[in-house]
Formats: structure tokens, C-alpha cells, sequence
């Protein structure tokens, strides 16, 4: 892919870019495209009705890791944090959608090239989530090291159970910078 090259390009990044997190856009790019191959494949079995696990898991993954492969090659800006996020969600979503995929490797092909792609996908996005790097942009409002006279951006409420790994301005509540 041509990943690195066009990132390398981009203005605001003035030819650095960061070996990691290419290859888990990559990754992430073609594990979308494997997903989406495998259910479709999994529809045209006979036994259908058995897959029907594997194909929701297969087009969960395949939205996660396309959007997060998306995400990731934007540079204008910073969303560091989100993007560190959206990394550790897909590494998730690969892992889940490995396991199904092995349940039913030894009679689908597609199903065990599905899980070896999730699998390098998921190992991909881990190593890179070290690769994110953040800017005061990306602090949440009133976390460590935040400047309280400084605009750290708008805060978002963040759903009840959803752990996005920072605490809101008062610790009660949910919410990140934007």
C-alpha cells in the first residue's frame, strides 16, 4: 500500500510518520476487506444458519477496522487520544471476530484466513497504540497535567460503562476533549 508514502506527504507531517501506526492502517484496511469477504462468504454456505455468529462478528469488524484504518491516516489536526482509543476497540473487535472465525476454520477456508487476518490486525493495533502520540488537544478537561487556565477543547459525556480511560472534570462523570 501506498500508506506511508501519501502520510509522509501531507504537509503537516514533513516526512516523519510512524512505522507502528502505518503498519496498523494497513492492517486495519485489509482485515476490513477480509472481514467483509469472509461474511459474504459465509452467506453462500449451505449451513448458513450455523454462521450466523461469524457473519455479524465478520461486519462488526470489518465497520470497526475500516473506520479506525480511516481515523488513523488523518493528520491535519491531533486526536490522539481517540485514535489510541479507536486502536484498542478494534484490537477488540479482531480478537472477537478471530475467535468465532476458528470456531469454524477447519471446515471454511475463508473462516481461518479471516482469523489469521484478525489476528495480525489485532497484534498490529496493540503495537501502535504506543505509537500515538498526545497533544494538549488531546488531554481530557482536568486530567493530570492540564493546565486549569488552559483550553484543553469542548467536553463530550461519554455513555455510563463505556471506558474511554480518563475520568470527567470532577470525577463523577464521563467526558473527553474533542
Amino acid at each position: 500500500m501506498r500508506v506511508e508514502e501519501i502520510i509522509a506527504a501531507h504537509p503537516d507531517v514533513k516526512g516523519g510518520t510512524a512505522n507502528l501506526l502505518i503498519a496498523a492502517i494497513e492492517e486495519t484496511l485489509s482485515c476490513a476487506q477480509t472481514c467483509t469477504s469472509c461474511a459474504d462468504a459465509c452467506l453462500a454456505e449451505d449451513m448458513v444458519e450455523r454462521l450466523r455468529q461469524c457473519v455479524r462478528l465478520c461486519l462488526d469488524c470489518a465497520d470497526i477496522c475500516a473506520t479506525t484504518g480511516l481515523l488513523a491516516t488523518r493528520r491535519t489536526g491531533s486526536n490522539a487520544q481517540l485514535i489510541a482509543q479507536m486502536l484498542s476497540v478494534c484490537a477488540t473487535a479482531c480478537h472477537l471476530c478471530a475467535e468465532e472465525c476458528e470456531r469454524h476454520a477447519t471446515m471454511h477456508d475463508h473462516c481461518r484466513i479471516c482469523a489469521e487476518a484478525c489476528r495480525a490486525c489485532a497484534d498490529a493495533c496493540q503495537r501502535a497504540i504506543g505509537d500515538v502520540g498526545g497533544g494538549p488537544s488531546d488531554r481530557v478537561v482536568g486530567s493530570a497535567g492540564n493546565d486549569p487556565g488552559q483550553d484543553a477543547g469542548a467536553a463530550i459525556d461519554v455513555p455510563e460503562g463505556m471506558d474511554i480511560g480518563d475520568d470527567g472534570p470532577d470525577g463523577a462523570g464521563r467526558s473527553t476533549a474533542i
